[in-house]
């Protein structure tokens, strides 16, 4: 199992419970050793003898030298990068036999497969490990095919990385793979060793075995996977990015996702907002830049022939009115502004052109996502991605819950001291 996290106590809990779920192996992600450094392989080595410790170095160079380190520091394999110079790895194979220690070669980023993997083998690594790292996740990177494409090009063992769980730890090992490394599974998992007995289990029967996680999602579902996270999962995914400001729900239990259909028009002017209706498809949000203004450009009317062409939601940087009737008609509605009277159809604006909005640029077929806590934007070409990092997000904040739930608090869980800026 992969310690992704980046502190010694959380880390060294969650191994605890994986070992006691069937764990083999225990892993010290790379975001662990440049958190905490060697100490933690050292750590992971006291505890757990009857485990195989790995330093996830993904040494790039001066492979003698970081090999050495991690066999001093207790592990029993250390892992170098494919795409290192050949003589990088050539002094780590050294190494590792000097100290007894295997040397995993990451085939990340490694385009001709088969040629690497022989070149690999007459170097005298040990294992191949085809890792999908967590940003090609988001995107809907898998391991499996290249599981298969390396086995039939290598007889070295096979070590598999990337996403997976329960469901899909079986696949790679029919592919060819004889090592699954699990991470987030694990380590996001409420019940960690409950968690990686479900993964034992699937390994050992080959048979899949339902994981509590969510799937990673493709263009295809994408508002499954918004509708499953918040806007501040969100917001968090895209660094904090994203957020309209002042555009709130005009009643409470609003959930909304879809593509944005763009709208520009003026203060009190409703022509363009409503014969947008009619330009939108099904699962549409309106999104319509009215000026900040304090004259209605949308209402109850617009509302029920939204519901009618089963659009998705209206989001307006203006203002609205008829939000009792709104509320009834339980049709997602946000807007910078509820007020009573409304314009005049003037005709003027355009619709399908970027707006801001909520001081947020917006552009037609953006995704718009909006809750109780406010409205994101998520651009169209980042749209599959931002939703499994939402999902990760999630994920990772549930763990969180049942750590706190367990008698700990969010700055012992975080260890918010350690983390604060240093002048």
């Amino acid at each position: 199992m992969a310690l992704d996290v980046y502190n010694t106590k959380r880390a060294l809990q969650i191994a605890r419970e994986s070992v006691d779920g069937g764990a083999d192996w225990v892993e010290a992600g790379t975001p662990l050793i440049k958190s905490e450094g060697l100490e933690i392989v050292r750590e992971l080595k006291r505890q757990f003898k009857g485990c195989k410790v790995v330093a996830d170095l993904k040494t790039m160079d001066v492979g003698g030298l970081e090999a050495e380190l991690a066999a001093r520091a207790g592990a029993d394999v250390v892992v170098v990068m494919a795409v290192a110079d050949d003589g990088c790895i050539s002094e780590a194979v050294r190494v590792a036999r000097k100290y007894g220690i295997k040397v995993m070669v990451d085939m990340m980023s490694v385009t001709d497969m088969a040629e690497r993997a022989g070149r690999l083998e007459g170097l005298g690594v040990d294992l191949l490990c085809i890792h999908t790292g967590i940003d090609e996740q988001m995107i809907g990177g898998d391991p499996l095919d290249r599981v298969r494409s390396l086995a039939k090009a290598t007889s070295l063992p096979i070590a598999a990385a990337g996403g997976l769980n329960s469901e899909t730890v079986s696949g790679v090992l029919e592919a060819g793979a004889s090592i699954a490394i699990v991470g987030g599974a694990i380590t996001k998992a409420k019940d960690v060793t409950a968690a990686t007995r479900s993964i034992r289990q699937a390994m050992d029967s080959k048979k899949v075995v339902k994981s509590e996680l969510f799937k990673k999602y493709g263009p295809d579902k994408l508002l499954e996977a918004f509708s499953k996270v918040s806007t501040p999962n969100i917001a968090d995914a895209q660094h904090k990015k994203g957020a309209m400001k002042n555009i709130r729900p005009v009643y409470s239990g609003i959930k909304m996702a879809g593509p944005a259909l763009t709208v520009r028009t003026a203060d009190g002017d409703w022509a363009k907002t409503v014969e947008a209706i009619d330009v939108a498809e099904p699962g549409d949000v309106l999104v319509i830049d009215a000026g900040r203004g304090h004259t209605a450009v949308w209402g109850e009317l617009a509302s029920n022939s939204c519901m009618m062409k089963k659009l998705a939601g209206v989001v307006i940087d203006g203002a609205t009115r008829d939000a009792d009737d709104i509320e009834r008609l339980q049709f997602p509605v946000f807007s910078r502004n509820i007020v009573p009277n409304a314009g005049e159809p003037k005709g003027f604006g355009e619709i399908g052109t970027e707006v801001m909005v909520g001081e947020q640029p917006v552009s037609p077929g953006d995704w718009i996502v909006g809750d109780d806590s406010g409205v994101v934007v998520v651009k169209k070409e980042r749209v599959m991605e931002v939703a499994n990092r939402a999902l990760d997000v999630l994920e990772r904040e549930n763990r969180i819950r049942e750590e706190i739930r367990r008698g700990s608090t969010l700055s012992l869980v975080l260890e918010l001291g350690k983390w604060e800026k240093v002048d």
